[in-house]
């Protein structure tokens, strides 16, 4: 677990948490600069969390679709094979593809107790609680795609009765692999359905995790350069 390997010539936690780290620092020291040149960036990764938690509304209305498919089957006295998995894995994906929008719109649940006792340091203390999310974070999405790429090294494959289509399989297989070798991929792809490999529903805890810990980088690092949190919980009448 502690195969860090390089990545462009330097070891792969430089680039999850040193980096990071040092830019955090620099939105510190110069504020102004940083103001400058980050709210372009800041205007895309809004975009791409707004993205997000739409793909987590679609999967809930999945989750609703396979409800009611089922409800259907059973009064038809048909069966409905892997239904119950189907859903599961839609819920999984809910989770986590709406982690980062939650966390952005203030919907996460936080314990502020000890912020609140902070007074005059209350600034630095949720700086250092905001730092300490984004690295933990940051470990959870490593983790997470380290047991995604695990799951299809050895084949893993569910338990349960249900099937994905083979075409899904190399659809989404293309993103992990060069452009020039797609053709060799669909040649080798099939028209049938196979058990769901367990590294196809993780696809979606892999992305999630990953942003939300871009989202607490981000927004740690407007924190910084505003002088106050970025992240403001909805009102609730």
């Amino acid at each position: 677990m502690r195969d860090w390997q390089p990545v462009l010539g330097l070891p792969l936690w430089v680039w999850l948490f040193v980096a990071p780290t040092a830019l955090m620092g620099l939105c510190l020291l110069r504020p102004d600069l940083m103001r400058r040149w980050l709210p372009p960036l800041w205007r895309v990764l809004d975009r791409i969390y707004t993205g997000a938690g739409v793909v987590a509304a679609c999967f809930m209305v999945l989750i609703l679709l396979l409800i009611v498919g089922q409800m259907g089957a059973r009064w038809a006295s048909l069966t409905f094979p892997g239904s119950t998995e189907y859903a599961g894995y839609a819920m999984a994906a809910t989770s986590f593809f709406g982690l980062a929008y939650t966390l952005t719109h203030g919907g996460h649940i936080r314990v502020s107790i000890f912020l609140n006792l902070g007074g005059r340091y209350h600034f630095w203390l949720d700086a250092a609680a905001m730092l300490v999310s984004a690295i933990t974070a940051t470990y959870f999405a490593r983790y997470a795609i380290k047991t995604n790429v695990l799951s299809k090294l050895l084949n893993d494959r569910t338990q349960g009765q249900d099937f994905a289509p083979e075409w899904l399989l190399t659809a989404v297989s293309m993103f992990a692999t060069w452009p020039w070798n797609w053709p060799a991929l669909w040649a080798e792809s099939g028209s049938g359905w196979v058990y769901t490999p367990i590294w196809l529903p993780q696809v979606p805890m892999s992305i999630g995790t990953v942003l939300l810990a871009v989202a607490l980088w981000d927004y740690l690092g407007r924190m910084l350069v505003t002088g106050a949190s970025q992240i403001k919980g909805e009102a609730v009448e």
